[in-house]
């Protein structure tokens, strides 16, 4: 499971302790809230199925995907289900070819969600193997799925508009810079993209 309240807390409240102002706003702003998911490949896949819609319409998909193959299905279930089939629970053609791909890979064991790589590049490098699944996708199922306390979704648009209001900057940073930027913030980066999250959607004073 993902980053747990305590350990956000204690994170934030570290890096707090050497930055008055991330101390004052998160003073201001409050805590963020865990985002905890189930480690396993049905969390990418549920990202899978969710990308480009909206949630009423990736919840509809994935209810419709559950009555077609069960609750309990494994990879090989979906891989038994021909185009036509999966078509009808809302999978276009480019989501049948990116959830295929991640099902091939978890069934012929190449990619075991038990033992990802210990280091955090490695394991963006073997999740980003499954079609579909880009970096940010990786990044977000590592800290949510896993709790991996060093991710840094710096390819997000809330993290970089957040870290913007943040530090006062005058334009949103690009991905590259906020990489850059972020580094002040390891080993809890992950607890100040959660914040960064809130921070955006927090109401100015």
């Amino acid at each position: 499971m993902g980053i747990s309240a305590e350990q956000i807390r204690a994170g934030l409240d570290e890096l707090a302790s050497n930055d008055p102002k991330l101390a004052s706003e998160l003073q201001r702003v409050g805590y963020p809230e865990p985002r905890l998911r189930t480690r396993g490949y049905k969390t990418l896949l549920r990202t899978i199925v969710g990308q480009q819609v909206s949630v009423a319409a990736a919840t509809s998909m994935w209810n419709k995907l559950e009555g077609e193959l069960g609750q309990e299905f494994t990879p090989s279930c979906l891989l038994e289900r021909d185009f036509d089939t999966l078509r009808a629970c809302g999978l276009s053609r480019q989501k049948q070819g990116y959830a295929r791909s991640l099902c091939e890979l978890v069934a012929a064991g190449e990619i075991d969600f038990n033992d990802l790589p210990a280091g955090d590049e490695d394991a963006i490098e073997e999740l980003t193997r499954i079609k579909g699944i880009g970096r940010w996708s990786a990044e977000i199922y590592l800290m949510f799925a896993e709790g991996r306390a060093d991710m840094w979704p710096a390819g997000d648009l809330a993290v970089q508009e957040g870290v913007k209001r943040l530090l006062e900057l005058d334009e949103r940073p690009k991905e590259k810079e906020l990489r850059e930027i972020g580094e002040r913030w390891s080993p809890h980066r992950a607890a100040m993209a959660l914040f960064s999250w809130r921070y955006y959607d927090a109401p100015a004073l």
